[in-house]
């Protein structure tokens, strides 16, 4: 079960609260996301909250499958104030509470544990004595220790059994005991330790809802939280993206999606992360950070080389298969399961390595390099990288591929190129082409023969023009799809000095493509 306290916790740790406008479009989200409990404030301690949950209620604002949850301290005049405010509701979770640490009974109230039980045993009275007052409300209550994490493991159950005592719930309409760190004091483990001793030790454990509200002072909230699911409680109070008093409250989002990468369904819709984070810093002001999980900015990038390899080859060998098991090195879900896109999962910084430059060059671009010339352009982003001292956009990346590769025209700029096919006295079938290029500003015309057009242009400009060279490779592909698709040729060459290059061309004919890749690598050869 999951309840959110966005709009209680959460609101009061805002430098400046939400307004009752700002409140409205968060529940909504909540509402949204799924959750079927929601805090939505604390009515009887200002006019504001008041008014507010009297709005979701007049304007029928509330879900009939969803419970408003309302927080009260264990006061005569606050509870009897609460009540008035929950007039009209249709599912509510009184939520009662007060202070059960030795350093709250002796510091702040200077009462003996006896004395705190009463406080907690006779609000629970004034609760069910009023509930009558609300015959159309389904009103579950719930109690809270508060500083459960800090009080007595035998003080913190003697108290809640107190409650349970006088409120005396039944397995069918259970009470909810919520077992707060309110300030987070020791490892996960141990709060588990202490939910699973609670549990165990409870009387009547049917009756009961054992519910956690962990905060995040040592930084190890979601992980006490899971522990303590683990161990046996059944609830969750936290709030989108830890928002809470000091360093926050559990983090529902990390929750949630971390039961999702194990294979449990939440129940909770995070499937457009970026409208959930887009609505909540809109709302409360905050940031959520680039290196938050999930739904962090860079959490599905990628600058490392050895990472954006291994990604790479991952999105390759993926089966596409809907029902496949997502398995792709250095990510643990499906972006895509969360609104999220793979346009900017792997991004290049002087870190980067050839795969993360052939990823985004075929993802974004379409151009599939042959293997070895990953290892070339890769070296010749990382150096403009290095030249920069900054990251390298997809732009910057196409911008370096044309210049590099697609527009260098120097020595040998091709100006048209045609071919037949004919017979000559060495082939039984041939083909002749006819060149046209400028070398260096002057004109030259060619013409000669070969078993292919590639093979006849490399004679014709070996014999006039060009040092020798060796064809070591080539390769082609379709840029688009449909009539006027381009296609994209690759070449690499080796020269008499042992050095390989490679070229690319891209037209709308494969001939053009092949002739001006070969170009493109012999002008490479020679400028080097």
């Amino acid at each position: 079960m999951w309840c959110s306290v966005d709009l209680r916790d959460g609101n009061q740790a805002l430098a400046i609260p939400m307004s009752v406008e700002e409140k409205l479009k968060m529940f909504q989200l909540l509402v949204d996301i799924g959750f079927k409990e929601i805090e939505v404030g604390f009515p009887s301690a200002s006019q504001i909250e008041f008014d507010f949950l009297r709005r979701l209620v007049d304007e029928n604002r509330i879900p009939d499958d969803v419970t408003i949850q309302v927080l009260v301290q264990a006061r005569e005049a606050l509870i009897s104030r609460t009540f008035e405010a929950l007039q009209g509701t249709k599912n509510a979770i009184l939520h009662l509470y007060n202070s059960t640490s030795p350093a709250q009974r002796r510091i702040v109230f200077r009462m003996s544990k006896q004395e705190i039980i009463d406080i907690a045993v006779n609000g629970t009275k004034l609760v069910k004595e009023l509930r009558p007052t609300l015959p159309n409300t389904h009103l579950r209550f719930q109690y809270s220790p508060e500083s459960f994490s800090a009080t007595e493991l035998e003080f913190a159950l003697e108290i809640c059994e107190a409650v349970v005592d006088e409120w005396e719930p039944t397995a069918d309409d259970p009470i909810i005991l919520n077992l707060p760190a309110t300030v987070e004091l020791a490892t996960p483990n141990v709060h588990a330790d202490q939910i699973e001793w609670f549990c165990n030790n409870l009387r009547n454990r049917e009756t009961a809802i054992i519910s956690l509200h962990t905060h995040n002072d040592r930084g190890t909230g979601v992980a006490a939280t899971e522990l303590g699911l683990l161990a046996g409680a059944q609830r969750v109070e936290g709030t989108l993206f830890g928002n809470g008093e000091r360093t926050g409250n559990v983090d529902i989002v990390t929750l949630a999606l971390n039961m999702y990468t194990q294979g449990v369904d939440a129940k909770l819709d995070f499937s457009d992360i970026h409208h959930v984070r887009q609505v909540y810093e809109s709302a409360t002001r905050m940031q959520v950070p680039p290196r938050h999980p999930y739904a962090g900015e860079l959490v599905f990038t990628a600058f490392s080389g050895s990472h954006q390899d291994a990604i790479n080859k991952g999105m390759a060998a993926q089966d596409p298969a809907p029902e496949a098991l997502w398995d792709i090195p250095y990510l643990p879900i499906d972006p895509r399961d969360i609104g999220r896109t793979y346009e900017a999962i792997i991004r290049i910084n002087a870190q980067s390595g050839k795969g993360g430059v052939a990823y985004v060059l075929e993802n974004e671009f379409g151009f599939k390099m042959p293997k070895a010339m990953h290892v070339e352009f890769g070296k010749i982003i990382n150096q403009l990288a290095d030249e920069l001292g900054d990251e390298i956009t997809s732009r910057q990346i196409r911008q370096k591929f044309n210049e590099t590769y697609l527009t260098n025209d120097a020595p040998f700029k091709l100006e048209s190129f045609r071919s037949r096919t004919t017979e000559s006295d060495d082939l039984e079938e041939a083909v002749e082409c006819f060149v046209e290029l400028t070398v260096d500003g002057r004109p030259y015309q060619l013409n000669s023969m070969g078993n292919g057009p590639i093979n006849a242009f490399m004679r014709a400009i070996k014999e006039e023009l060009a040092p020798d060279f060796r064809l070591l490779s080539y390769s082609e592909h379709s840029l688009q799809m449909g009539s006027g698709a381009q296609a994209a040729a690759y070449i690499q060459i080796r020269t008499p000095s042992g050095a390989s290059f490679f070229g690319a061309g891209i037209d709308t004919n494969i001939e053009l493509a092949s002739v001006k890749a070969l170009l493109s690598a012999l002008n490479r050869a020679l400028q080097s």
